[in-house]
């Protein structure tokens, strides 16, 4: 029988691994989901990327899915006048808007307004952190900020201002020509830099609607104010990543394992895909193998009950992409049986306050599921929510997600144990149990006999729709082999 991890991998591609033999690689290692990080790289070469990536799926008969990674508004510095600089801690030194003539003591932003809106006392870090500024005094063309954390400034590199609120647009022109470049090559998903507010997502969709397209949306949790307003972010879209990163930069370091755990807690309960992300195997970056801490915190991502991790410079520029995935899938394997088990002792509660139905038949399954030892539950849908809020229980048997969308198939690659399989339905309940047990037993999901709880509803092509379950022994005859419930 097919043995797979439940956790889902997510695969950055990047130089070292947008060739046809590195992602056919990544794909047999378990890679469920690509990103796409439109932050680096040119249209052109994210479409070769994009093409080697679906033909590889199709050599693999594989169900995976594509996420397109929109820059957002990065602020970074200007040109730095004669080239790197190293900061003492005590200098001076005088933000000054761009065009202007740079002396020794002088920087630049990219951000017009950076003046204007950074205000006395508020922290100026560059380069993730490294050099840390406090702003002063303010003239109409200058801002003067004092080192408190020295170190090296160069060209180009980033700025965070977490105490500042700014009035960045919350997507540029830039992030607008790949939302535009992603609908046309029908990505699946779209994940949003910066996110500050529910406003924000709600503009992505109304874009990406605006444009003909269906991608689901990604919210990226790096700023402090994402995490103030978190519930009202988290029922504004379709999946979160907790991009630790940024988010470590602009909040206490410290703070950020705690933050994790509270987002994953909270899209648990609203039936939210959660992603956990950044350095999640960095010494892979340019080693064999990870460190132990590495694995520790992969394993806890897990045991948090994170729906995926992310693989970022491991996959893209590393030495060793396909190693990164095998490391992840070994220790989603080992990890997966004890937090199944924690999380049935803990019983957990997912009720999506839009679904309610929905929410109740997916926590019906699931204790159904348990209860006779369900083989697998198949659920069939239109647009995935049932299979999405079914795989938050963390349940001990394969969930099989079921659609004739190839589209909505794809997209259920981002789901916690779910095996997207395109199917029809084939209208009757006798047909349909005929299809679905050919398909299962063709794939090694299910042998003949095996007890299975199968999903559906009355009326598939109408949303919220899903109202019945059936207890059914794979291969069974018509003789009463399943119990309408």
């Amino acid at each position: 029988m097919t043995v797979v991890n439940h956790t889902r991998i997510i695969a950055t591609v990047g130089p070292a691994s947008a060739n046809d033999e590195t992602l056919r690689a990544l794909i047999d290692a378990g890679t469920n989901v690509f990103r796409l990080n439109f932050s680096h790289g040119t249209p052109d070469q994210h479409a070769d990327a994009l093409a080697r990536i679906r033909r590889a799926a199709a050599d693999r008969e594989a169900m995976v899915a594509i996420m397109g990674d929109l820059p957002g508004p990065k602020i970074r510095l200007g040109v730095v006048a004669g080239g790197p600089r190293l900061l003492a801690a005590g200098q001076t030194m005088r933000f000054v808007r761009a065009a202007q003539p740079h002396a020794a003591d002088e920087l630049e932003s990219n951000y017009s307004p950076f003046i204007d809106e950074v205000q006395p006392g508020h922290r100026i870090l560059i380069d993730d952190g490294q050099v840390v500024l406090r702003a002063g005094e303010r003239t109409a063309d200058a801002l003067l900020a004092t080192c408190e954390v020295g170190g090296v400034v160069s060209d180009r590199k980033g700025i965070n201002l977490p105490d500042t609120p700014l009035s960045l647009p919350a997507l540029t022109q830039r992030d607008e020509e790949y939302l535009a470049w992603s609908v046309r090559h029908g990505l699946d998903y779209v994940a949003l830099s910066f996110v500050r507010c529910a406003d924000d997502l709600v503009l992505l969709r109304r874009r990406i609607t605006e444009l003909g397209g269906d991608l689901r949306t990604v919210a990226k949790i790096e700023k402090p104010q994402a995490v103030e307003r978190l519930a009202e972010i988290i029922d504004a879209c379709d999946v979160l990543l907790v991009a630790r990163g940024d988010l470590g930069v602009e909040m206490d370091v410290a703070q950020v394992p705690l933050v994790q755990k509270e987002i994953v807690r909270q899209c648990g309960y609203a039936g939210r895909p959660v992603i956990i992300a950044t350095q999640m195997l960095q010494s892979m970056v340019t080693q064999q193998a990870p460190t132990r801490a590495e694995v520790s915190d992969v394993a806890n991502a897990i045991l948090d009950c994170a729906d995926a991790v992310m693989l970022s410079a491991e996959t893209a520029v590393g030495c060793c992409p396909a190693a990164a995935v095998r490391m992840i899938r070994r220790i989603a394997m080992e990890t997966e049986p004890l937090m199944r088990r924690l999380a049935k002792r803990g019983n957990r509660e997912v009720m999506a306050a839009a679904l309610r139905v929905t929410s109740a038949v997916a926590r019906g399954a699931a204790l159904l599921a348990r209860d006779l030892n369900a083989k697998l539950i198949a659920v069939w849908t239109r647009v995935g929510n049932t299979p999405s809020l079914l795989s938050k229980h963390r349940l001990e048997m394969p969930i099989v997600g079921l659609s004739p969308n190839e589209a909505v198939c794809r997209r259920m690659a981002m789901l916690y144990g779910v095996t997207p399989i395109r199917l029809e339905h084939g209208g009757s309940d006798e047909a349909m149990l005929a299809r679905l047990d050919d398909a299962l037993i063709r794939r090694g999901l299910a042998r003949p006999g095996d007890l299975t709880i199968v999903i559906t509803g009355t009326e598939l092509t109408r949303p919220g729709s899903t109202n019945t379950l059936l207890i059914h022994l794979v291969g069974a005859t018509t003789a009463m082999p399943h119990e309408r419930m």
